[in-house]
């Protein structure tokens, strides 16, 4: 008869579960790694991804970064054709952010390049039966989420 496993406190399953995440999204950064961006028009041009439309005071306080500091993230982004930027028609001190289609194919692509990457991990080190405790342990991550 085998014992059971030992209970494990919502602290402890906190605190390991943080620190998985944060290597998993190291991963998926590494693997989804662009040499022509910076980590932070990365970071800006996903978040613009996810968010749509945007302005360089809202993506900076998303980012937590000073709005100057955004301002010129945006800029180096536009440089290299992945956003535009125009003048609000409701005021015009502020400027719309908007991925251009080479913006969203940058964004594809490291999507693709990161998802790749975790399904080749996960073919080779894990059984069928561990990537049924994946499947289920997302399923319930994503109940806790909702």
């Amino acid at each position: 008869m085998t014992a059971a496993p030992p209970a494990v406190s919502p602290l402890q399953a906190a605190i390991e579960l943080r620190a998985v995440v944060g290597r998993l999204l190291r991963g998926f950064r590494e693997a989804g790694a662009d040499d022509a961006l910076t980590p932070a028009q990365a970071s800006a041009l996903m978040r613009l991804g996810k968010g749509g439309v945007s302005t360089v005071s809202t993506l900076a306080a998303a980012e937590k970064v000073r709005p100057q500091s955004m301002a010129a993230t945006v800029e180096g982004l536009e440089t290299l054709g992945l956003v535009t930027r125009t003048q609000d028609p409701n005021d015009g001190r502020r400027q719309i952010i908007d991925v251009t289609a080479s913006g969203w194919e940058r964004i594809e692509g490291a999507k693709a390049s990161a998802t790749a990457w975790l399904e080749t991990t996960l073919a080779a080190e894990l059984s069928p039966a561990e990537l049924r405790v994946i499947h289920e342990a997302t399923a319930i991550l994503e109940r806790v989420l909702a």
